[in-house]
């Protein structure tokens, strides 16, 4: 991911209730995306292969040995349109070409039915359920994984 795309990225918004993962929700999560230095191993750009326009991110982060913890977003204008599986699968892909990890895991907030419903079409379930303070309060959150 560049700096450009990085940029683009953050200034994404997203229609309520989504606008929680606007990348402005969170200063520190904001600090994370534009900082260059760990974005080579940490955040990927997707861009569409038919236009090179970018259309959503990921990250991959190792939490535990073994496990990667991926992150990730559709371009606002890319969503509700029946893409998230596709995506999902893609990241997936390139993280097991990359990374290698035996397990992946993911968490989303509770109320984002729409991409959990998303997660567990591609093999994701749930294991814990938990509250975690982000975005200026707490909100209630799912940890899912799935073998990769």
């Amino acid at each position: 991911m560049t700096l450009a795309d990085a940029e683009a990225i953050a200034a994404w918004h997203y229609p309520e209730p989504y606008a929680f993962y606007d990348w402005t929700a969170d200063a520190d999560d904001l600090v994370e995306l534009l900082d260059p230095v760990p974005r080579p191993g940490v955040h990927r750009a997707a861009v569409d292969d038919l236009d090179g326009d970018l259309i959503g991110f990921f990250t991959f982060k190792t939490r535990r040995p073994g496990t990667i913890e991926i992150g990730l977003g559709l371009r606002p204008d890319h969503t509700g349109r029946g893409l998230g599986q596709t995506f999902v699968e893609a990241g997936l892909d390139h993280a097991r070409r990359v990374n290698g990890p035996e397990f992946f895991s993911l968490a989303v907030a509770t109320f984002n039915r729409r991409a959990i419903t998303v997660y567990e079409r591609a093999g994701f379930t749930a294991v814990r359920t938990y509250m975690h303070h982000t975005n200026g309060g707490e909100w209630e959150f799912v940890e899912m994984r799935r073998p990769a």
